[in-house]
């Protein structure tokens, strides 16, 4: 059965994971997953910020349900805070299996990334667009 829920955010990255991303136990490993999740959390930034950014922290990290090889995994981020050089985001990472079709929440956390100048300080958010 799928979830009933909806995705919070909006679709930034969506991928196959194949087989050589699993464990021993044939499960995606949990690194691939929150790496998929940077990754998306990295656009998101990048384009709020407009321009380069680096990951500070990733918390409330939280894994519901495996990741199969071959579901559609996608991501979700959606802002929810933003401060002088900080923009920090919900990430949801979804599934549909390839067997029954069935959506479900596989992972979600918060991510947060600081807006970083060439120089490699941190540098202040320009104004919303």
């Amino acid at each position: 059965m799928s979830d009933e829920r909806q995705p919070d955010g909006a679709l930034t990255l969506q991928t196959v994971p194949m087989p050589g991303d699993t464990n021993s136990g044939g499960d995606v490993f949990g690194g691939w997953v929150v790496s998929q999740m940077d990754i998306a959390a990295g656009i998101t930034a990048v384009d709020r910020a407009q321009g380069r950014c680096a990951t500070v922290a990733i918390e409330a990290l939280r894994f519901h349900a495996p990741v199969l090889v071959g579901d559609l995994f996608s991501v979700f981020t959606a802002i929810t805070r933003t401060g002088r050089t900080s923009i920090t985001m919900h990430v949801e990472a979804w599934v549909r299996r390839q067997r029954t079709g069935e959506r479900m929440l596989v992972t979600e956390g918060d991510f947060t990334f600081v807006a970083i100048a060439e120089s490699g300080v941190t540098r202040p958010l320009p104004p919303e667009s």
